[in-house]
């Protein structure tokens, strides 16, 4: 297994109510998107590691980069106008190691979400790897749905991860349609549906900072673990 790690963040700050892409919020002493990258890469040796940034956040990223993580590689890519976009040009990023098999697995992950653990990351990785593809999920409880359903729901998260070679030919295969995917899932349901994706039972506890409550929670979730992701 040889995988690349790919954190997103490109976005902004619009429904979390701050001028700032909330990934560059301090939490706990770090900003947020250090703790995700430091998650992703200290559950690999040695790994690619791809950080998908807005143009205009460049010296901000090599300034936090260097004062917080100067022990991680960090390659910047511009991301797109959409979520969709900014996977895509990771992907043509890596490209060439994955073309080489120098990358084999890869896994994309939001730069929002710092409460993953290690262990997922590597559970991802290696699931994606024996089978094709690996989603973390957790159930969904029937009082938070609107409407009952026969079949179980879960609600999916990040780490996504796919054999590289299957990604990026789905990739490619949606610019060529132009189609948009809500995340790296629905672009390979779309494009390669025969390749298995399996699910990883995940934890609540990783959870996407969107609102300025969500950082209270991260707090929290944090102190229980000792601070020690």
């Amino acid at each position: 297994m040889r995988p690349a790690v790919v954190i997103l963040a490109a976005g902004s700050g619009t429904r979390f109510g701050h001028i700032t892409n909330k990934v560059w919020l301090p939490l706990s002493g770090r900003r947020i998107i250090s703790r995700s990258l430091t998650i992703a890469t200290k559950a690999f040796d040695k790994c690619p590691a791809i950080l998908v940034i807005n143009p205009a956040d460049e010296a901000l990223a090599k300034q936090v980069i260097a004062r917080e993580i100067p022990h991680i590689k960090v390659e910047i890519v511009y991301g797109g106008k959409t979520r969709h976009e900014s996977e895509y040009q990771a992907l043509k990023h890596l490209e060439p190691l994955i073309e080489s098999g120098e990358v084999n697995v890869v896994l994309i992950h939001d730069g929002a979400r710092p409460l993953a653990t290690s262990a997922l990351f590597k559970e991802i990785a290696e699931t994606a790897h024996r089978h094709g593809g690996a989603i973390p999920t957790i159930p969904v409880n029937e009082l938070e749905m609107d409407t009952r359903s026969s079949e179980p729901l879960v609600r999916v998260q990040t780490p996504q991860g796919y054999q590289a070679k299957d990604l990026l030919a789905a990739y490619k295969a949606a610019a060529e349609v132009d189609f948009h995917g809500t995340d790296t899932g629905a672009c390979m349901e779309k494009f390669l549906p025969h390749v298995k994706t399996i699910s990883v039972s995940a934890e609540a506890t990783n959870v996407k900072i969107t609102y300025p409550q969500d950082l209270a929670i991260a707090e929290h979730v944090l102190e229980k673990r000792g601070y020690q992701d």
